[in-house]
């Protein structure tokens, strides 16, 4: 499993709007990388909103924060319509083609529910993992814990 000071392997995923976003778009930059299992559920949905709700705050702070799961690239599209995620703001990746790929790679995949870990990972500007936070399925992130650790 990805552990702190080991350097983000890269990515190229689908957002929820069929733009490809490579971690070489973030070259220098903070990253806050939040996995969630699967979109259309309420701890999910409230973990998304989470990222909206201190987006300045994240910002302010040189990170870009991005959401992780499997589900498809449609199914982003939707589900972030529905909660209100500002696409130009949050951009929510799809980890769906080929099926969970960089969960697998990461080590955050759980094969007992078939799709990725609930994940916090803060990574610096030289792309290195400096905080790294796995829940469980169902336990809703201490949003207060992340922002301190930025």
């Amino acid at each position: 499993m990805l552990k702190v000071g080991d350097k983000l392997p890269r990515f190229e995923l689908n957002d929820q709007n069929e733009n490809i976003v490579s971690s070489d778009q973030f070259e220098g930059k903070k990253l806050l990388l939040s996995w969630h299992p699967l979109g259309f559920t309420s701890v999910c949905t409230d973990q998304m909103r989470d990222l909206a709700k201190n987006y300045e705050e994240i910002t302010a702070k040189g990170y870009v924060p991005l959401g992780f799961s499997v589900d498809t690239q449609p199914a982003k599209f939707v589900w972030a319509n529905s909660i209100g995620i500002d696409y130009d703001e949050i951009k929510l990746l799809s980890d769906f083609n080929p099926f969970g790929a960089y969960a697998k790679e990461l080590g955050i995949f759980s094969e007992d529910i078939g799709a990725s870990e609930r994940v916090n990972i803060l990574v610096d500007e030289n792309g290195v993992v400096t905080w790294i936070k796995v829940y469980e399925k169902s336990e809703y992130p201490d949003f207060d814990e992340v922002l301190a650790n930025l």
